[in-house]
């Protein structure tokens, strides 16, 4: 398995806050999502992934969802093509989906961002 390259990870405070604030939002089955593109673009999407603590007070569920949303993000990135997008998922069930379930959501996700793009 590989990992996910930290220059695709978003973070640092204000590349967070700028995401959550000039983002747009969308709903799908069991993640919310926020997207921002950048200009000009550097080339690289990054992303975020989060996991209330409100749905799953145990970590370990926490940190199974994170790796599934991370790896599912990981397989089908070039959905979302060379463009240079900040994505942040959240998940937003409460109940733990398995990994398929996660990977179509996630799918549907990108390919609504890279159309709207």
């Amino acid at each position: 398995m590989e990992n996910l390259p930290k220059s695709e990870r978003l973070r640092g405070r204000s590349a967070v806050s700028a995401l959550m604030s000039k983002g747009r939002w969308g709903f799908s089955r069991g993640l919310k999502y926020c997207y921002l593109r950048k200009d000009p673009p550097e080339g690289v999407n990054r992303i975020m992934v989060s996991v209330p603590k409100r749905f799953f007070k145990r970590a370990v569920k926490r940190n199974l969802l994170k790796r599934r949303l991370r790896e599912a993000y990981r397989t089908q990135k070039e959905l979302l093509g060379p463009s240079s997008v900040d994505v942040l998922f959240l998940y937003n069930s409460k109940e733990v989906l398995d990994f398929l379930s996660i990977k179509e959501e996630v799918a549907s996700v990108l390919k609504t961002i890279s159309d709207e793009g």
